[in-house]
């Protein structure tokens, strides 16, 4: 159990004073840079010009990152950085969904920037000590705590003391409770005024880890954690031997981002807390089961990954509907990630009695289940059970491991069970069959605690599917094909075959597989509201920047359109909500007093995620052949695959593909599909290519740069040697 530490069992190695700064009008214009080698800490302006055209948030993130690495960078180099940036928007308290920091680096799954939006308290904490952003940089020699008063306006690095904890669930506490002061007795109101970054063992091990950012839940007198959960921030995290960093903060108050118009932005959250209050049990219950309602809407329509992605739906999907967490979910608690999101939607399960690994028996609170979790661990692997699931998630959270990622990795080591390409000698003894949630749990311990199979496994889908081909003898082909990754990232949860916009919405991005930038299934594959490639591709335009648009200002995306005006469907297009679009201009517009409109909105985020790709470039990616899918996102791999659902694929074949299927062997007809949905993927990248500004190979043209406002001259270099 987590033991009580005091601010004297913390051995300070430097001190670095700093004058605290109020925020006007959304920003600080300034951010903090530390080095955890040199222990030395400095602040940079931030410039006009950059606030222009990168905004804030994942903006500032990729620019700062940029300008500390250089092309020859790689992820666990001194010189690779953590940042992380808020946004203009990020830490109002009037309106829901306000409190998200991004989070980015050069990851360990792909070499190129990642992304990765968080909540909690650390981000809004930071900026309203007068930070814009923070990026840390270097490695230190031993294990490192790094703390960030911006209550008494200094930074401290601190020797992680011996008996300090790993794990995140104890961790978290252990450092709240010391840094809050009081130790065990600490006051309330001071443990909320500490929030902590950490990764646990398991992302000192694989490149999987995630950087889990805490909150003091006071009704719970405890610890919650939410996740910047992909690409493996967490292992960089670990790799500069960071045990966590921790932020202080005291006195938020409802106009702490100074907004222009005060009275507008309150107007506006007033407006959306209405809305959500009225309509969210009518539409997706967010309050009640958070994004597990999608789990029988994704079964329903053949879209729950299920047994690594091969099929879309199964008869069991009902043991772990959102009926069934809606019942394990504590009920009638504020469980939002920050203050005043009265959408609330980061439940969590309490007194929950673990079965397996170094906590047997203990009674935990779990975070979640997220959609994607119950997804990627539960019906992917073909777990029907919740208890599993709630066990796989705690571990994947406390040890610091992606659930996407694992999940989607473990998935792909099952099939590979299935087919003789393991067995018990290969798994260390650990029985990987279908539904079998234990085994998938011993493969978290072991690569927590460093044993061969876990750190094995933990190297993702990409590196395994080599390896078994080269090691165990295994099909190159059909390794390739169920291996779900994008440029080494696992792909999210949901099925894309049958939609050839959600394929792109994938694989048509700068940081991999991840659903934040384009989910089109329902307007591509249900509604049939994109049919053409030229409909696809401006899709596949608008979605990406939209989305973008959340991470520069330090917004959740899920009160855009997980809960909609009621009269929503008057629109012409009603799935970008456009109400609520208006809503997003407004904020902007009273918080940093600043004009925007819809297609500046757009600009803003075209300008970045421009930068974002030719970032890429810079690093050698960026190209077409780095944007295609592992066959089983597109099609049936195998032929049982295609007789699960022969009579669609047939229909299919004849109408769309010009082919009799009729007397043509399984095998054949497999063949002629895949053939068919290959040319249509090249088409859909030609079109999108086209419409975003880039050459066929997918490099951003200097013409394009310079229409947007992103032709600086250190972009340019970059893509006109790739041109």
């Amino acid at each position: 159990m987590s033991r009580t530490f005091d601010m004297k069992d913390f051995k300070l190695l430097s001190e670095t004073r700093f004058e605290k700064k109020p925020i006007h009008r959304g920003y600080a214009m300034r951010t903090m840079h530390l080095d955890v080698g040199t222990r030395a800490v400095r602040e940079k302006p931030v410039s006009e010009e950059m606030k222009a055209k990168f905004v804030g948030g994942k903006g500032f993130g990729l620019r700062l990152l940029w300008d500390g690495t250089k092309p020859s960078t790689r992820w666990n180099d001194p010189e690779n950085e953590i940042v992380i940036a808020m946004g203009p928007v990020c830490g109002n308290t009037n309106y829901p969904g306000s409190g998200k920091s991004l989070v980015v680096s050069l990851s360990p799954m792909t070499g190129v920037p990642i992304d990765s939006n968080v909540g909690g308290y650390f981000g809004p904490y930071l900026k309203f000590g007068g930070w814009d952003a923070l990026e840390v940089q270097g490695k230190a020699e031993r294990e490192t705590i790094v703390f960030i008063d911006n209550v008494e306006g200094f930074v401290r690095f601190y020797d992680a003391p011996d008996g300090l904890q790993e794990d995140t669930h104890l961790l978290a506490e252990e450092l709240t409770r010391a840094f809050a002061g009081g130790g065990a007795s600490a006051d309330p109101a001071e443990l909320q005024a500490v929030s902590v970054i950490s990764a646990g063992r398991g992302a000192d091990h694989s490149p999987m880890g995630v950087l889990n950012f805490s909150l003091y839940d006071k009704r719970r007198d405890g610890i919650r954690v939410k996740q910047a959960g992909r690409g493996g921030i967490g292992t960089v995290l670990r790799d500069k031997k960071i045990r966590a960093l921790v932020v202080r903060y005291k006195g938020v108050v409802q106009n702490a981002n100074d907004a222009a118009d005060p009275a507008a932005v309150q107007r506006l959250g007033l407006k959306l807390h209405r809305e959500i209050i009225v309509n969210d049990d009518k539409q997706c219950k967010m309050r009640k089961q958070g994004t597990a309602h999608l789990m029988e809407v994704m079964n329903d329509y053949d879209l729950l990954p299920t047994k690594n992605h091969k099929y879309g739906q199964d008869p069991r999907g009902p043991e772990i509907a959102s009926w069934v967490w809606e019942k394990l979910f504590s009920q009638n608690l504020p469980d939002g990630c920050w203050f005043g999101c009265t959408m609330a939607c980061a439940h969590a399960v309490d007194h929950f009695e673990l079965e397996t690994g170094p906590y047997a028996g203990q009674k935990v609170c779990v975070d979640g289940p997220e959609y994607e979790t119950a997804a990627g661990v539960g019906s992917n692997l073909y777990v029907y059970d919740p208890h599993g699931i709630l066990e796989l998630n705690f571990y994947c959270d406390t040890y610091g491991i992606d659930t996407i990622s694992f999940g989607t990795m473990t998935g792909f080591l099952m099939e590979c069970w299935e087919h003789g390409v393991l067995n018990l000698e290969r798994t260390d003894g650990i029985d990987l069959s279908w539904g079998d949630w234990k085994g998938a749990a011993q493969i978290l311990h072991d690569m927590a605690d460093g044993k061969r199979f876990g750190v094995l496994a933990g190297k993702g889908v990409k590196f395994l599917a080599e390896y078994f081909t080269k090691e165990y003898g295994a099909d190159a082909q059909f390794m390739k094909d169920i291996a779900l990754h994008g440029k080494g990232l696992e792909q999210s949860e949901y099925i894309s075959k049958e939609s050839l916009a959600q394929q792109g919405g994938y694989y048509l991005t700068n940081k991999g597989p991840q659903h934040d930038e384009a989910w089109l299934i329902f307007m591509d594959m249900v509604n049939n509201k994109i049919p053409t490639f030229e409909d696809k591709a401006e899709a596949l335009h608008y979605f990406p920047m939209f989305r973008t648009w959340f991470g520069l200002q330090g917004l959740c995306k899920l009160p855009w359109n997980d809960v909609e005006p009621a009269d929503n469907a008057k629109w012409p297009e009603s799935n970008k909500v456009p109400e609520h679009v208006h809503n997003y201009i407004g904020l902007y517009k009273a918080i940093t007093g600043e004009d925007l409109d819809w297609d500046g909105l757009i600009r803003q985020s075209e300008r970045v995620y421009n930068f974002q790709r030719a970032f890429n470039v810079r690093q050698g990616k960026g190209r077409r052949v780095d944007d295609y899918p592992a066959y089983r996102a597109m099609g049936p791999v195998l032929e049982d695959e295609y007789l699960a659902r022969e009579e669609r694929y047939d229909r299919q074949l004849k109408e769309k593909a010009g082919v009799d299927p009729a007397g043509k062997s399984v095998a054949e007809r497999v063949r002629l599909t895949r053939e068919h949905r290959l040319a249509q993927y090249d088409s859909l990248i030609d079109a999108v290519f086209k419409r975003r500004g880039w050459t066929p190979d997918g490099v951003p043209t200097p013409e394009h740069l310079e229409a947007i406002g992103m032709d600086l001259p250190e972009v340019l270099e970059v893509v006109t040697k790739r041109i």
